[in-house]
């Protein structure tokens, strides 16, 4: 039975690159059905409004199994509409923001081979978005936690671990200055792995982390990582350099009946149009998806043929010492379904 999966195809890169994993999707055999959605900063910039998604794209999702977003821009400043991502996370509640960090066959590992996974909590912290002014000035963000959204999300990294045979969980805060945010955080981790007596929690500060991650990073292998939301959003970013190329570096954002799946970098608008952009996350991207829908298959194939483009080294794209165009390694990885 076919599946279907709203497509954003974004802002800058981001279209081609979705045509791209679209085409990597259908060359496997999968059977999913793409419904084309408008969505981003290109699209508002025509249109206005207080929203990057119009109604119409929210009314497909509503009526999708997944939704797959390519790279979208937001805009700055005060009064501009909140980031696609972040809006289609607290619509759906996709509270679990999960990011691979895997070093390939074939690649640099500047400060080792790595592999591990960053878990972030997707729908409150800082990203909350609620700001406000007390006077002309002094401003205040709101960083909003809840016990809930700590335990489902500490409840996902135990799972993720248990998931892979890993014996470890890393909680990364900063409890010792945040002592009620991240007191409650810690709290909530600390409670939840007392049902995981096979994974360990490690504790680690946000500021002693960073440092970790670049003095001795093959020390979190086989381990998840998990932070509140601007947190893991910083960590995970360093992470992502970890392994050479963040055009590498896919995720998925997961709540417990719906998911968004899209790679982890921007919509780098200064390359639009120059078929250059690594693919490699949105094709992954697309794969995850696929074992989300239930083509465990299909996704392992995608997957295994990446990987060996990737080894072979001989069809990749500049950011990764090659010189081919990013639709040639595409067609690559396709002749190797």
């Amino acid at each position: 039975m076919s599946k279907k999966v709203a497509i954003i195809k974004g802002d800058g890169v981001g279209p081609e690159l979705a045509e791209s994993a679209m085409k990597v999707v259908k060359a496997s055999g999968a059977s999913i059905e793409f419904l084309p959605c408008e969505g981003g900063a290109e699209w508002w910039e025509k249109n206005g409004g207080s929203t990057l998604i119009p109604e119409a794209s929210w009314k497909l999702m509503d009526e999708s199994d997944a939704v797959f977003k390519g790279p979208t821009t937001t805009p700055g400043g005060a009064g501009s509409p909140r980031s696609v991502a972040v809006s289609i996370r607290q619509r759906y509640d996709l509270y679990a923001n999960v990011r691979p960090i895997k070093t390939y066959a074939g690649t640099p590992a500047p400060l080792g081979a790595v592999d591990f996974v960053c878990v972030r909590e997707g729908t409150e912290g800082l990203y909350f978005g609620e700001e406000v002014k007390l006077t002309d000035d002094v401003y205040i963000a709101i960083r909003k936690i809840t016990r809930p959204a700590c335990k489902r999300i500490a409840k996902y990294a135990f799972e993720e671990a248990t998931r892979r045979g890993w014996k470890s969980v890393v909680a990364i805060h900063k409890s010792n200055i945040l002592k009620k945010t991240c007191g409650t955080f810690l709290e909530e981790c600390e409670s939840v792995s007392k049902d995981y007596p096979n994974v360990e929690l490690e504790e680690y500060h946000i500021d002693n982390i960073a440092q970790q991650l670049v003095k001795n990073p093959t020390i979190f292998n086989n381990k998840v990582l998990m932070s509140t939301n601007l947190f893991m959003d910083v960590i995970s970013e360093e992470c992502s350099a970890l392994v050479g190329s963040i055009g590498l570096i896919y995720s998925a954002n997961i709540g417990d009946d719906y998911a968004m799946f899209e790679p982890a970098h921007g919509s780098a608008p200064k390359y639009k149009g120059m078929d250059k952009v690594n693919p490699v996350a949105t094709v992954l991207a697309a794969a995850w998806m696929l074992d989300y829908l239930g083509d465990k298959k299909r996704s392992q194939a995608i997957f295994s043929a990446t990987e060996k483009v990737i080894a072979e080294g001989k069809k990749v794209t500049y950011d990764m010492g090659g010189a081919a165009k990013s639709s040639e390694m595409v067609e690559e990885i396709i002749k190797n379904l």
